[in-house]
């Protein structure tokens, strides 16, 4: 009997160290709508360049600039639904939003992020835009990784594979679009589904 409490004792200290170190309400369903948002954009972007652009995008046309809108607003809107619903799950689970745990997680989400997002703006701005669609899903990736020691761990699987799509995509740039799709789109979606059915539906 002294064992298993034993054995008990030592499962809960494990339990809240963890919790104390690992921000761990992020909201499953925040994924499957970051991906409805970009299968949303994606498609509105595609039938841009289809009818307006003839199958081909121009740095200075209107139909770029509008695409880059789509794609400000696709991380508008999935950053600020991760946001709500995330302090939504955190207050259900009486945890705290923004703790050391929480800003650790930020901050190792942003480096490779905003370093990634400025590279990508600058080889835009010299016209090489050829590999932006792999850069984006890479640097994602590797934010993912990296974010994931302070976090749910299960996301790092997302970064590898989003990594993995990025390499094949930066191998093959012709379907860099569908690549992209597949990355932001149809993974979020998956993901998200997988993460509400085992955290969030209790």
């Amino acid at each position: 009997m002294e064992a298993k409490d034993y054995l008990k004792d030592i499962s809960e200290i494990k339990n809240l160290m963890n919790k104390s170190s690992r921000f761990i309400s992020l909201s499953g369903l925040s994924g499957i709508l970051a991906g409805i948002y970009a299968l949303i954009g994606a498609t509105i972007a595609y039938w841009l360049v289809i009818n307006h652009s003839y199958g081909t995008l121009l740095l200075d046309g209107w139909v770029f600039k509008t695409c880059l809108l789509i794609l400000a607003l696709i991380a508008f809107f999935s950053i600020a639904t991760a946001i709500f619903l995330t302090t939504r799950k955190a207050k259900k689970n009486n945890e705290k939003i923004w703790d050391t745990s929480s800003k650790r997680l930020i901050f190792n989400f942003l480096i490779p992020l905003i370093t990634g997002g400025i590279y990508i703006l600058i080889i835009l701005a010299q016209q090489k835009y050829g590999q932006a669609g792999a850069l984006m899903l890479i640097f994602y990736g590797l934010a993912l990784v990296n974010a994931s020691k302070y976090s749910i761990g299960d996301i790092r699987y997302l970064g590898f594979i989003e990594i993995i799509l990025g390499l094949i995509c930066a191998l093959f740039p012709g379907y860099g679009f569908i690549l992209w799709v597949i990355g932001f789109g149809f993974l979020h979606i998956v993901y998200g589904t997988i993460m509400y059915i085992k955290y969030d539906k209790k």
